[in-house]
């Protein structure tokens, strides 16, 4: 059963809040599937370190169709890798980061619009080489829609089987309260009038009305880790904490070497490499 503690104030507060060598060959699988797709797309990213070639999967056209409409404008050609963190993730696309001049704190820059989300987990997931899209935060974003430009690329680290475990637990517990939290804001007027009437009681049996409606509604979903990434987290790594909260829409077909590298760049407090690297060019070239 899913646990709530201290009952009436939960509650409320949800309430207010209504008003987050075998490592080769997985790295050489994963990298070198090609999905098939249809409206796949591969796109060259040329940069001041080398060049990564990207695959766009064609199922998530919203987000592959923005992509490559950047690419076209030249929307990319010139900005910085302004976040790059070891052991986790390389991000690029804020346009201010063109000519900005070093030391600046960069990352708040967008295209002026947001893409709605395409989560496709389990199917794509964040592992080693993934390409998915920043976004804001969930108090201001909680559709989790898009950054219009800017991305990542996922570096990340690899995690023991035991460590699977824990986060797949986890993300049971989170889906179970992100399901709870909706029925909340379901019966909010409900929930609003037992509070006007002070009446404990009803609210006591209320929530436990609702817990057991998540739990029925929660049954039968599946936010299981499947053999594939398993092995892809333990073997090859990636950010497993990341899955469902950020679209994965591509990820890297060549140029992991070059991403590596970008990762291991010196970089200031706030995560900007001290020397800029850029992506020099953006082109699509299939």
């Amino acid at each position: 059963m899913i646990s709530i503690k201290n009952t009436i104030l939960t509650l409320l507060v949800l309430l207010a809040s209504a008003a987050g060598a075998q490592t080769m060959q997985t790295d050489k699988k994963i990298m070198s599937e090609q999905i098939k797709n249809e409206g796949d797309v591969k796109v060259l990213l040329h940069t001041s370190m080398g060049d990564i070639t990207l695959l766009l999967y064609g199922d998530t056209p919203r987000h592959t169709a923005n992509f490559v409409k950047r690419v076209k404008a030249g929307d990319y050609d010139g900005v910085l890798f302004h976040r790059v963190i070891n052991d986790f993730m390389i991000q690029t696309g804020d346009p201010t980061s063109k000519n900005a001049p070093k030391g600046k704190m960069l990352g708040a820059g967008d295209s002026g619009e947001q893409i709605e989300a395409e989560f496709l987990f389990p199917k794509y997931y964040h592992h080693r080489g993934a390409i998915a899209a920043a976004r804001q935060g969930d108090n201001v974003n909680p559709e989790r829609k898009s950054s219009g430009s800017q991305f990542y690329i996922v570096t990340g680290r690899k995690f023991s089987p035991a460590q699977m475990d824990q986060m797949e637990h986890k993300a049971q517990m989170q889906h179970k309260q992100e399901v709870f939290d909706s029925l909340c804001k379901e019966n909010r007027d409900s929930i609003m009038s037992l509070r006007r009437n002070r009446d404990q009681a009803g609210l006591q049996a209320l929530q436990e009305k609702l817990v057991k409606q998540t739990e029925e509604l929660t049954a039968a979903d599946s936010v299981i880790y499947t053999p594939e990434m398993r092995d892809a987290y333990v073997n090859l790594g990636g950010a497993p904490h990341l899955d469902g909260q950020y679209t994965v829409y591509g990820k890297v077909l060549e140029g992991m070497d070059v991403v590596d590298k970008i990762e291991k760049a010196e970089t200031d407090a706030h995560d900007r490499p001290v020397d800029d690297i850029k992506i020099i060019s953006a082109k699509v070239i299939e």
